[in-house]
C-alpha cells in the first residue's frame, strides 16, 4: 500500500509540475506580447504615423483610415482585425486566435496612450529606418509568442495550405496594394518611405524570430567521418550523430550536427581539411530544449 501511495503521489507531483510549466509558459508569452506591442506602438506613434509613413497589412490600412476619417487608429485596428480573428479561430486554432486578439488589444492600447507623445524626428529616412526597426522587433516578439498583429498574415497562412504560393508571397501581394494606397493618400514620396520602413520591419521580424545565432542542421556525407566528427567535437565543441549510408555510398557515413550560422564557415573549413569531395547539406531548423550547448574547446 505504501508503494501504491508513493506512486500516486509521484504521478500527482508530475502532473502539477507539468501544469505549472504550462502556466509559466503562458504567462511568459503574455508578457512577451505586451513588450512586443509596446515596441510596435513606439515605432508607429513616435516615428511612422507623425511622418505619414505606414506599415503594411491591417496596420497600414488602419493608419490611412484614421487619417481620412479622424477616428482613432485603435478603433480600426480592432474592428478590421475582428473578421480575420474569427477566421483564424476556425481555421488555425483557439490559442493562435486568443494570442492575436490579446496582441491587437495591447497594440490598440499602446497607440492610444502614445498618440499625444511628441515625434522624435521629422526626417523621413530616420523615421522609416528607426520606426521599421522598432516596429519589426515588436512584431517579431509577438510572432515568437504565437500571436500576430495582422489579419493579412492569417489569410496568407490559410491560403498557403490551399495554393502553391508561400505565406511571404501572399503577404507581399496584399501589401503592394496597401502601399500603393499610401501613395494616393499621402503622396508617392511617402509611399516610397513606407516601402523602406516595411522592408526594414520585415527584416527585423526575421532577426527577432530567428535570432542572430540562427541554428542550422548540417548533414555531411564522407568516408572520413571518424576524423571529421572528432574535429567537430574538438574544434567546434558540438556533439553529433552518425548514420550509416546505403547504396553507392556504403563506405561513407552521414554526420548530423547542429550549429549556428556563425559557425558554418569554420565547419566547412574543418570538413574540407579531411575531405574536399565531401557532400554538405545545410538547412534551417528550430531548436527546442536545452541540449544544444557548446562544450569547452581545448
Amino acid at each position: 500500500m505504501n508503494k501504491t501511495g508513493s506512486g500516486d503521489t509521484e504521478k500527482l507531483n508530475q502532473k502539477r509540475s507539468r501544469r505549472d510549466r504550462v502556466w509559466l509558459r503562458i504567462l511568459y508569452n503574455m508578457l512577451t506580447i505586451v513588450v512586443g506591442a509596446a515596441l510596435a506602438s513606439i515605432g508607429l506613434e513616435i516615428f511612422l504615423i507623425p511622418n505619414n509613413i505606414i506599415d503594411g497589412g491591417i496596420v497600414g490600412i488602419s493608419i490611412m483610415a484614421s487619417y481620412l476619417s479622424g477616428i482613432p487608429i485603435a478603433v480600426f485596428l480592432i474592428l478590421l482585425n475582428l473578421p480575420f480573428l474569427y477566421w483564424g479561430y476556425r481555421q488555425i486554432g483557439k490559442t493562435f486566435a486568443l494570442s492575436t486578439l490579446f496582441a491587437v488589444l495591447c497594440l490598440s492600447a499602446g497607440v492610444s496612450l502614445l498618440h499625444t507623445a511628441p515625434c522624435v524626428t521629422d526626417d523621413y529616412i530616420l523615421a522609416a529606418l528607426f520606426g521599421g526597426v522598432i516596429l519589426g522587433s515588436g512584431v517579431g516578439l509577438i510572432i515568437r509568442s504565437g500571436g500576430s498583429l495582422d489579419g493579412t498574415e492569417i489569410i496568407a497562412i490559410i491560403f498557403d495550405r490551399k495554393s502553391s504560393f508561400t505565406v511571404g508571397e501572399i503577404v507581399m501581394f496584399f501589401n503592394l496594394f496597401i502601399l500603393s494606397g499610401a501613395g494616393i493618400v499621402f503622396g508617392w514620396e511617402n509611399a516610397m518611405y513606407s516601402l523602406l520602413a516595411y522592408f526594414v520591419a520585415f527584416k527585423m521580424i526575421d532577426i527577432t524570430i530567428d535570432g542572430l545565432n540562427e541554428t542550422k542542421g548540417v548533414l555531411i556525407f564522407s568516408e572520413y567521418y571518424e576524423e571529421i566528427s572528432k574535429a567537430i567535437r574538438n574544434r567546434l565543441g558540438r556533439e553529433y550523430t552518425i548514420f550509416e549510408c546505403k547504396g553507392d555510398m556504403e563506405k561513407a557515413c552521414t554526420i548530423f550536427v547542429v550549429v549556428t550560422r556563425l559557425e558554418i564557415a569554420k565547419l566547412k573549413l574543418i570538413v574540407s581539411g579531411f575531405d574536399r569531395n565531401a557532400l554538405i547539406a545545410i538547412t534551417d531548423i528550430e531548436i527546442e530544449g536545452k541540449r544544444f550547448r557548446k562544450k569547452p574547446i581545448h
